[in-house]
C-alpha cells in the first residue's frame, strides 16, 4: 500500500493527535470485545451479527459478509456455521434462485444485538468529545 505524504512535515502535535486517536479507538475496540464476550459471543461473531443486521439494501450473502469483515470466504463460512449452531443466524434460500443463500438473524441474536448496540451507542457518546476534538484538527488537503 502506497502512502501519500502531505506537503508539510508532521509536527509533534500531529503525532500526539494521531497517538491519541489510536488510543481512543483502541479503548472503544477493547470495550466492544469485552461487551461481546460478556454477552456470550466473540467479537467477530458480534461484528458478523451487526454486519448482517446493518447491511440494509438486500439480504446478505456469506460472500458479502466476508467482504464486510475483511476475511476470506471460507473463514466466513466457518463463522456462519458457528452462528447457526448457536441459533443466532439462519441460512435462507433465495426465492428466485434456490442456489443463492442469504443470511438472517434469529430473534435470539436480534435481541442480543439490540442490547450490545445500545451499550456501544452509550460508549460512543462517552467517547464522542475525544473524537470530535481530534477530528477538528484534521483539514482536507487539496
Amino acid at each position: 500500500m502506497r502512502v501519500k505524504t502531505s506537503s508539510r512535515p508532521l509536527t509533534a502535535a500531529d503525532y500526539e493527535r494521531l497517538a491519541e486517536f489510536r488510543y481512543a479507538l483502541r479503548r472503544f475496540l477493547v470495550f466492544s470485545e469485552e461487551a461481546a464476550k460478556g454477552s456470550g459471543v466473540t467479537a467477530q461473531q458480534h461484528q458478523a451479527l451487526l454486519a448482517i443486521k446493518g447491511f440494509g439494501r438486500t439480504p446478505m450473502t456469506t460472500g458479502e459478509l466476508a467482504k464486510r469483515l475483511s476475511i476470506r470466504h471460507h473463514s466466513a463460512v466457518g463463522l456462519v456455521d458457528r452462528l447457526v449452531l448457536k441459533s443466532m443466524v439462519k441460512r435462507v434460500p433465495g426465492a428466485d434462485d434456490r442456489r443463492q443463500v442469504f443470511l438472517a438473524l434469529t430473534p435470539k441474536s436480534d435481541a442480543l444485538l439490540a442490547k450490545l448496540s445500545e451499550a456501544h451507542r452509550r460508549e460512543l457518546k462517552r467517547l464522542a468529545p475525544v473524537f470530535e476534538s481530534l477530528f477538528a484538527h484534521i483539514k482536507p488537503t487539496a
